[in-house]
């Protein structure tokens, strides 16, 4: 099951109360103060682990807490500290405060490890409040209660490359056949209704990851369709393809200034990210030569229309996955704009 966002209350261990306590042993009438202090509560850790892929653990909790620490003892023995509550999230997940949507941790690397909330302390023993003008102190701290937060866990995958397109339009053959992922494939509109990340190697040194996002439509900026609720997914991919098809009604052209204006509306950054184009099916051609001149004239409408706006994108390919053509030729070229792209943020 694919859980990408959940609610949650996190609350870290309370601080055992120090204890009040008085010597007793034979031959020692007058004994002086041996509380021992409360053991601090267990902290609260995210940790990164890139062999878990969904936030599936966290569904259907309300609450975790860290263990609170023991209480002091008599003879100068202190409690044992709480228990540390550790949290394992996948590479990608942002810990947000439900109440401001301030993002309070962002973990994207594997074995990262980030204190979240500080056990309170442990109180301490009566030892501690003995002095001249005090010789029996009949008193010792409660201990500090631990912190508590509502927080949302959001899963956001981080991906080389993301797909992007309407639904139907040949990602997730695309992604089958280029990578390990085996997302379901269909001919209706959103077979894809989870993210799938797929594994693609080039060569016999080179892979990156390929993520499929279920399909856009118009207004999902919005919350239309699928929405916002997988839109977020393509915001951690380094670099954009997308997918047009040349046999839905809409032109090539359209497509693109429609899947291109959701993202604008969605994030300013995300819009201005690197993008090739891929024009999938086309094996379509062979339905007759009508059919191929207007795919033609399509693909020259939407050449014109990029070097019309001047646009930043890299490439316009046409593939079928069906036929297997194109797709050595897709692979290399993303490569190489995932190498420089990767040697830029290097630089920087």
């Amino acid at each position: 099951m694919f859980i990408d966002s959940v609610k949650i209350t996190l609350t870290s261990g309370n601080g055992g109360k120090g204890a009040v306590s008085f010597r007793r042993e034979k031959h020692v009438p007058l004994g002086g103060p041996d509380g021992g202090d409360g053991g601090s509560g267990g902290n609260i850790y995210f940790i990164c682990d890139n062999n878990t892929h969904t936030l599936v653990n966290f569904k259907g909790k309300k609450e975790l807490r860290a263990q609170n620490g023991s209480p002091g003892m008599g003879r100068n023995k202190n409690g044992k500290k709480g228990e540390d509550l550790n949290l394992i999230v996948p590479e990608g997940t942002q810990i947000i405060d439900a109440n401001t949507n301030e993002v309070l941790l962002d973990l994207t690397k594997e074995g990262q490890k980030e204190l979240f909330l500080k056990g309170g302390k442990g109180g301490l023993g009566n030892t501690h409040f003995k002095h001249a003008t005090n010789q029996r102190p009949d008193y010792a701290q409660p201990g500090i209660k631990g912190e508590s937060r509502l927080v949302r866990l959001e899963l956001k995958l981080i991906a080389d490359v993301g797909l992007v397109g309407f639904p139907n339009v040949g990602k997730s053959t695309l992604i089958s056949v280029v990578s390990n992922a085996k997302p379901e494939i269909a001919n209706y509109e959103f077979t894809t209704l989870t993210p799938k990340l797929g594994l693609v190697d080039v060569d016999e040194y080179n892979s990156f990851v390929m993520a499929d996002i279920p399909g856009i439509i118009e207004g999902a900026s919005h919350g239309k369709g699928l929405g916002l609720e997988f839109l977020k997914h393509i915001e951690r991919t380094s670099f954009l393809l997308f997918v047009l098809d040349p046999m839905r009604e809409m032109s090539l052209k359209e497509q693109f200034i429609i899947l291109r204006n959701e993202l604008k509306q969605f994030s300013s950054k995300l819009y201005k990210r690197k993008f090739g184009i891929m024009i999938s099916k086309s094996d379509s051609v062979n339905l007759g030569k009508e059919f191929a001149k207007q795919i033609a004239l399509n693909s020259q409408e939407l050449q014109n229309y990029l070097e019309e706006i001047n646009n930043i994108q890299s490439f316009l390919i046409q593939v079928s996955s069906l036929e297997k053509t194109g797709l050595k030729e897709l692979k290399f070229i993303l490569l190489e704009e995932i190498k420089n792209l990767r040697s830029n943020e290097n630089e920087k």
